[in-house]
């Protein structure tokens, strides 16, 4: 017998498929369209602030192409009403190899559609001794 997945659940898996079949597809700032009016993006401890600002973060980023591969995701609900989900797994970008990534969303609903209010991105190079 199979387990409906809840709701919350079906909204972060959701998000998180447009998210990056979005971004993959090369057209970035349309990703701004996915965030509220006063997002705030943590990108690598860089924080920017407000759709405009995190659309032209993410369209400026120094390469080509792009490819993620998505290796887990959990959604949880939170007490206020929202959805937390945490990403993990590979990016590719241009001819560099394959790259650990984690990502982190809070997603709000606002006027019946649902938002990113707060994205945190950090490559998994951080805890690799030099």
């Amino acid at each position: 017998m199979a387990c409906e997945k809840e709701i919350w659940q079906r909204i972060g898996e959701g998000f998180v498929q447009v998210y990056y079949t979005q971004f993959d597809s090369g057209n970035r700032l349309s990703l701004g369209e996915l965030y509220a009016t006063n997002a705030c993006l943590s990108w690598e401890g860089t924080p920017f602030h407000g759709r405009e600002a995190i659309a032209e973060k993410l369209a400026g980023l120094p390469f080509k192409c792009i490819k993620h591969i998505i290796t887990e995701q959990d959604c949880q609900p939170t007490i206020d009403s929202c959805i937390l989900i945490m990403v993990f797994g590979q990016l590719q970008a241009d001819e560099h190899p394959p790259m650990a990534f984690h990502q982190v969303f809070m997603l709000k609903n606002q006027n019946n559609a649902w938002a990113c209010t707060n994205d945190v991105f950090r490559l998994g190079l951080h805890n690799i001794p030099v």
